[in-house]
């Protein structure tokens, strides 16, 4: 299961890139006090640099490199619109969704005095989260929903839809996400199926497992930077999709008869 996000939170990273994969399980607005985000979502690639306003839309995988400005500290804060306080709000204001939205995974938000009068108003308790409470949290979470409202209302077909992920296609979505570590119920809740039809329809189209497929996938594809590109195994394995290198180079001289260290 993922971890529970909190509301607000407060990232800081110093002296090298932080590189990882997320699943945006809720919408999120954020602002980039210093340094730079470059994220990957679907097939598209964002930038978010110092000074920068961001929406991102819930039900997606990322993959993001948070790099620090020279000599400084990569910081941002974000904020989860969680479920509960969007359908609370939806029906406070009746806001129905009218259209399906069809905009981008994310988005950059012009500033204006708005946004910025509303991360000054968060900065007294970025630094000592203790100082924070639940309702304080709620109300603060409920604010930035009202601005994204007032300053950009077409969001309203994004935040208040409450509709799960679509039956979508799935060879394309798997052979754009296989990299990623979820697990087989995330993959068939992302495109719109129960675990028996994602496990059915995966091996009408791919005649394997989706298990055995995936493992394949990555293991090629680390033979391929090994071999080709003279990549260290130990850059490998997280890079292709594994979650620890002893796992990795099992499967790897499971299928191929030599570990990966033999191939360099």
């Amino acid at each position: 299961m993922t971890a529970q996000r909190p509301p607000i939170l407060y990232s800081c990273y110093s002296q090298k890139s932080s590189e990882g994969e997320q699943f945006i399980q809720d919408h999120v607005f954020s602002y980039t006090f210093a340094g730079s985000n470059a994220m990957h979502i679907g097939n598209k690639s964002y930038l978010f640099e110092q000074g920068g306003f961001q929406f991102l839309r819930k039900n997606q995988l990322c993959r993001y490199t948070k790099y620090p400005p020279p000599g400084g500290e990569y910081r941002s804060v974000s904020i989860t619109m969680d479920q509960p306080t969007l359908r609370s709000m939806s029906q406070e204001l009746n806001l129905p969704v009218i259209y399906p939205y069809t905009g981008e995974g994310a988005l950059h938000l012009p500033a204006n005095p708005l946004f910025r009068n509303y991360i000054d108003s968060l900065t007294p308790y970025l630094n000592r989260p203790e100082d924070t409470n639940k309702l304080l949290n709620t109300i603060k979470v409920r604010e930035a929903i009202m601005i994204l409202l007032e300053t950009h209302p077409g969001l309203k077909d994004v935040l208040f839809d409450f509709s799960e992920p679509g039956k979508i296609d799935l060879e394309a979505y798997m052979n754009e996400h296989y990299k990623f570590n979820v697990d087989l119920n995330r993959f068939a809740y992302l495109t719109g199926r129960s675990l028996a039809t994602f496990k059915r329809d995966f091996e009408k189209i791919f005649h394997t497992s989706p298990n055995r497929w995936i493992q394949q996938k990555r293991l090629n594809d680390a033979w391929y930077l090994i071999k080709e590109k003279g990549w260290k195994p130990s850059d490998v394995y997280l890079e292709v999709g594994f979650k620890d290198f002893s796992h990795f180079s099992f499967a790897f001289k499971k299928a191929y008869g030599a570990a990966p260290s033999q191939l360099n």
